[in-house]
Order: structure tokens, then C-alpha cells, then sequence
């Protein structure tokens, strides 16, 4: 499957697998919503303290897998993942691109100052994950 084609596809659904490895090489698998920027980059909101925050500083690469509820098809992308800093304040970058992130999937939010200082509470940051190649079958 082209990467292209695969990413045609993930443009309109949300959720997904990110699939990244662990100090042994084991694989830490986590349910995970993201926002696929025209870029074709996948942008998830994670916080710091996570398995998957910390296998990502150790090893960006990673795969997303994404599937049809109906068990009828599904696409994988590998990549390398990119983390910001952690929100530190409510108006930094990172801040900032969990707004973005926000508004890609669910719109406005009702208090974007309460939003924003959650987010440095969390100690959230966005992960970047830009694929490289993809494989799988979808159904026409």
C-alpha cells in the first residue's frame, strides 16, 4: 500500500494503536486519538509520565496501527516520532499546538484559559509522529 493511499485513509478516522518498544525491544501498545495535520504528520496529546512518553525519548521510532471496527481492514504506518517539551506555561509553544490539537478533533473548547492550564497540570506535550512507509488492506 502506498503511503499516500494509507494516509487518504487515517485522514478521516481519529483513533489508533501507537505501538512503541520498550528497553527489552518488547512492544508497549496504547489506544491512542490523534489529529493528521496536511502535513501527514500524526499529532497525539500524551503526558510525561506515560510508558509510551518514556520509550518514545528512548527510541523515536514507532508504528500506528489503524482498523476498520469491522475487523475488515486496517493500514500501519511506521514512523519516528518527534516529542515537544512539556506545557510548562498555559502560553507556549506546546500549549499552544494542544489547542491546535484540540480544535482538529473536537472544536471549540468552553474555557480555553482552563484548558490550557490542565494541560501544563497534566504535564502534557504533543507527540509527532511522521511516517515513512505503510502497509495493510482496505477494503474499496
Amino acid at each position: 500500500m502506498e503511503l499516500d493511499e494509507a494516509l487518504a485513509i487515517a485522514r478521516d478516522l481519529h483513533s489508533a494503536v501507537l505501538v512503541t518498544h520498550r528497553r527489552d525491544g518488547r512492544a508497549q501498545l496504547s489506544n491512542i486519538a490523534y489529529a493528521l495535520g496536511d502535513d501527514g504528520v500524526f499529532r497525539i496529546s500524551v503526558t510525561a509520565d506515560r510508558a509510551k512518553t518514556k520509550n518514545l525519548a528512548r527510541d523515536p521510532r514507532c508504528e500506528l496501527y489503524v482498523g476498520r471496527p469491522d475487523f475488515t481492514g486496517y493500514v500501519v504506518f511506521d514512523g519516528t516520532c518527534d516529542l515537544m517539551p512539556v506545557a510548562s506555561q498555559p502560553d507556549d509553544a506546546t500549549a499552544d499546538a494542544l489547542v491546535d490539537y484540540y480544535r482538529s478533533l473536537r472544536g471549540d473548547h468552553p474555557d480555553w484559559n482552563d484548558y490550557r492550564r490542565a494541560m501544563v497540570t497534566d504535564r502534557r506535550l504533543i507527540a509527532s509522529v511522521a511516517p515513512d512507509r505503510a502497509y495493510g488492506m482496505w477494503p474499496s
